[in-house]
């Protein structure tokens, strides 16, 4: 907080409705022109509008007789959010000099959100919100939990410091002098040069995760549409999509508990509410969408850290030449100034 004013989250969402996609970014106003900036600094061609909310045009009080849906919020696979996700960089061809043999994963995505029917539609958030220093520390704590979990998977040894008043206690009781030093066996090689390959890769991702800015995120889908058409499968959409993050020895995107699915019980008297809280669950997950809430509000949680390479590995504009999405409008003309009729 800085002069009584918080600083508020960042909105970027991928939607097809009825097959056709777009892409919003949800900001208050006075973020307005840096955000236009940053995106026609790179795509000169590209027109933004501002949009009214989609999240509107459906009926409020979804699920109903009419209309279902299905959706989750997502989590890391692991605790600890310093385990880089798979980003563009490490996808096979990504080196590729010729864009149009460049691997894009969102193409699928997109290929798929085209094919979604007229009635049906596949939302897809990401809420992220800048993390900096609120301590005022030099180290931001994040940095610092980072590095130590980097000198754990490194084998390095953590000297912790020590107050005059341990330092004293153990003169008193032992009597060494504070800051003499014990002999100890001299290795032939340092902690870090014992590492398999393996683990000098994630040491390696580790590092390359902290030396970049992170937002606090979290992530979120939902497919619905009116029961007639609404094929509940079509949820795998969103499914496949993210999986192609993962990494078996770094970190993955999975379900959280906000999945909107309801496991039969033992006990079976308990299964008697089961559709009750099919229906709850299914109903808050929507209000935390359109209100564009945390997973689980009103507490706090269900978030992770995210750093920006991350961020535009998820959500980023697609090349017409990697990604020839039909559902994907285009630009046909090009702007230009007015022209000067005075000097004619």
């Amino acid at each position: 907080m800085v002069d009584g004013q918080v600083q508020t989250p960042l909105w970027l969402e991928i939607v097809s409705l009825g097959g056709e996609i777009h892409f919003y970014i949800r900001i208050h106003s006075p973020y307005r022109d840096a955000v236009e900036s940053a995106v026609y600094a790179q795509f000169p061609e590209a027109e933004i509008i501002q949009a009214k909310d989609y999240a509107k045009f459906v009926p409020s009080d979804i699920p109903n007789k009419d209309w279902d849906l299905f959706g989750a919020d997502y989590r890391m696979a692991r605790k600890e959010d310093w385990y880089p996700i798979r980003t563009y960089t490490k996808f096979e061809t990504e080196t590729e000099a010729l864009e149009e043999k460049r691997v894009d994963p969102l193409a699928s995505l997109l290929e798929a959100a085209a094919k979604i029917k007229p009635d049906e539609q596949l939302w897809i958030q990401f809420g992220v919100e800048p993390v900096g220093n609120e301590s005022g520390q030099p180290v931001p704590q994040w940095l610092k939990d980072g590095e130590a979990l980097r000198n754990k998977l490194a084998k390095r040894e953590d000297k912790p410091q020590r107050s005059m008043t341990q330092e004293s206690a153990d003169l008193f009781f032992t009597g060494k002098i504070p800051g003499q030093e014990e002999e100890k066996k001299v290795e032939a090689f340092p902690p870090e040069m014992r590492l398999t390959p393996g683990e000098k890769d994630i040491v390696t991702a580790i590092e390359l995760k902290m030396s970049k800015p992170v937002f606090r995120s979290q992530i979120r889908f939902i497919y619905l549409g009116k029961k007639n058409v609404w094929f509940k499968q079509n949820f795998r959409l969103a499914f496949s999509y993210f999986s192609q993050y993962e990494t078996a020895n770094l970190n993955a995107l999975l379900p959280g508990k906000t999945l909107t699915k309801i496991h039969k019980h033992w006990f079976l008297p308990r299964n008697l509410v089961l559709n009750r809280r099919y229906y709850l669950r299914r109903r808050k997950l929507f209000r935390n969408y359109i209100n564009r809430w945390t997973p689980y509000y009103p507490r706090f949680g269900g978030m992770f850290m995210l750093n920006t390479e991350e961020v535009a590995s998820l959500f980023h504009f697609p090349s017409w030449i990697v990604a020839p999405v039909p559902g994907v409008s285009r630009v046909e003309a090009k702007k230009g100034p007015a022209p000067d009729l005075l000097n004619e």
